[in-house]
């Protein structure tokens, strides 16, 4: 049984006055509901004890409520569901992370006991198993058997995809490779570019073809309408062989690297970066670190653009159930022994932070219903998954989420040089998502606390990556708020002052960039002799599995 756990029911058991006036309202509301189910049984409908939260989705079906048994089966588990997590939060004498922690493992725990999750307490399951005389559970099984072989409840078909087809297709070359990434140049789709080219540095947790799906979402491709020269860093996906690569490693071989080949591939002297999440939290501990490495003034980075990226992480979200030192310590062990932490680990803890959405929506929709997986860009790419080297995601599972020294000046040292924030001058503009639940907004505005530069601040809705991955369409289907910020700002007060905008960022991104991209000229040529080319874009590494 999980720590927190423990210690919130022994913190209950302590208060024994709070825990019966507690268990008091179960009893109230499971005797209405008894008096409900009386009524309801003879054929008085009223308002139910216990309804859903608006965003639980799991029992919108009619059977849900037109049937006098589902309704109170349904209605019992809310209450107690609701009461428990109630209980969680309302823990007497209990730190408030204990308390996180386990409103996290209780939640997980009810989510997976809803009677919507099995045959027998479903009404749709078992009213579809009748339409189809048994067709659905035979597809059902089917569903099952291959999430089974593939080792996760999928999301997406996997049949529709193929990354070089019909996701990554933005024409381009391979023009370095290292043991750590390769580094494409796309082939300009206009006559006239800026000079100074965009350098893109994604997660190196996941692909990088989330920024170039299909042509109408491609980040890739828009930059390109737009005139800008465009790389990306095409991260490896290390096996065992790779455990002892380093973090230094990651910003030396890898951002400072793949910075200087598109510097002498573009003839500029410097490119504008963009980092996504923890490419982000990458670059900016690679510009506190050039600020040190780079004296003459000779910095090959110009501007910085942050999307959904963490530099405090004080509080990160519910990602924070996973950081303690015991679980570290787990974790450690666990990639001992592989060399690296796989992907599919990684991508279950996120999962996790949604179950109901992410896991058991699958569950009921695939093992129940028989329905196959829809054909989704997005979530096939978050099922494409990454394995992380041990040395470097201990390092910065411990330095970044433990004891959060990203931000404490001087205390941590990367690649020989003392890391401080706050001697990052270069201009900024950072993306936050509304409802990111990986890179909580507001703890994301806390970027512009630490930063020296002027910096623009932009509030997208949705979420880690349809906020981010956002294109212009007619009529629009997000909004943004926008305006600069400023060090001493809270994010409220920020939100308050900032303009809103209906559509997309990406238009005011471009306002914002294209003046740091210098003038309009002839493309560069893709390759060089000193770069040549080394293969078509999407390149070898994104194929590896």
């Amino acid at each position: 049984m999980n720590r927190s756990a423990i210690h919130t029911q022994l913190a209950w058991l302590c208060h024994p006055a709070q825990l019966a006036e507690s268990n008091a309202r179960l009893s109230q509301k499971l005797f209405n509901l008894q008096q409900y189910a009386a009524r309801r049984c003879l054929g008085v409908k009223g308002p139910e004890v216990e309804s859903p939260h608006p965003e639980d989705t799991r029992f919108v079906e009619a059977e849900w409520s037109d049937t006098v048994s589902f309704d109170i089966a349904k209605q019992w588990y809310l209450i107690l569901t609701h009461h428990l997590q109630d209980m969680v939060y309302e823990t007497p004498g209990q730190s408030a992370r204990t308390t996180r922690q386990a409103a996290f493992w209780s939640r997980n725990w009810l989510n997976a006991l809803a009677p919507s999750n099995f045959f027998w307490s479903n009404p749709v399951a078992m009213r579809r198993a009748a339409e189809t005389n048994g067709e659905s559970l035979r597809l059902g099984w089917q569903n099952f058997l291959e999430d089974a072989r593939q080792g996760a409840v999928r999301m997406s078909s996997t049949d529709e995809f193929k990354v070089g087809e019909n996701l990554g297709t933005t024409p381009g070359k391979v023009v370095f490779r290292n043991a750590l990434f390769e580094l494409i140049h796309y082939t300009p789709t206009v006559k006239a570019v800026h000079q100074v080219p965009v350098l893109i540095v994604p997660p190196c947790i996941n692909k990088f073809y989330v920024l170039d799906l299909t042509p109408k979402k491609s980040m890739i491709r828009y930059l390109l309408e737009q005139g800008l020269d465009t790389y990306i860093i095409s991260w490896r996906n290390p096996g065992a062989d790779q455990a002892g690569t380093t973090f230094d490693q990651y910003l030396q071989d890898g951002l400072d690297q793949a910075f200087r080949v598109a510097c002498a591939l573009s003839g500029q002297p410097q490119v504008n970066a963009v980092g996504y999440c923890i490419g982000g939290a990458m670059l900016a501990t690679w510009l506190a670190w050039s600020s040190q490495h780079y004296t003459n003034g000779d910095n090959p980075v110009a501007s910085a653009t942050f999307f959904a990226t963490l530099v405090d992480y004080h509080s990160p979200g519910d990602i924070e159930v996973f950081i303690d030192p015991a679980t570290l310590d787990w974790l450690d062990g666990k990639m001992a022994e592989t060399g690296y932490l796989d992907g599919k680990d990684m991508a279950m803890s996120f999962r996790m932070l949604r179950p109901n959405s992410l896991i058991w929506h699958y569950v009921v929709h695939g093992w129940l219903y028989g329905e196959k997986p829809s054909a989704f860009d997005v979530l096939y790419w978050n099922m494409d998954t990454t394995r992380m080297p041990a040395t470097m995601h201990s390092w910065y599972l411990r330095q970044f989420y433990q004891h959060n020294n990203l931000i404490k000046p001087n205390v941590l040292t990367v690649a020989g040089h003392p890391i401080n924030l706050e001697n990052i001058s270069q201009p900024v503009y950072a993306v936050a998502a509304e409802d990111d639940h990986i890179a909580p907004w507001k703890q994301s505005f806390r970027l512009n606390h630490f930063l020296s530069g002027d910096k623009r601040f932009v509030l997208s809705t949705s979420g880690h990556i349809l906020g981010i991955v956002n294109p212009p369409v007619n009529p629009p289907k997000r909004a943004f708020w926008v305006a600069p910020a400023e060090r001493h700002q809270s994010p409220e007060h920020w939100k308050q002052a900032a303009e809103h905008h209906q559509g997309s960022w990406w238009d005011d991104w471009m306002q914002w960039l294209k003046p740091r991209s210098g003038a309009l000229g002839k493309a560069p040529s893709v390759s060089s002799r000193q770069y040549p080319a080394l293969g078509d874009a999407p390149g070898s590494y994104v194929l590896e599995s």
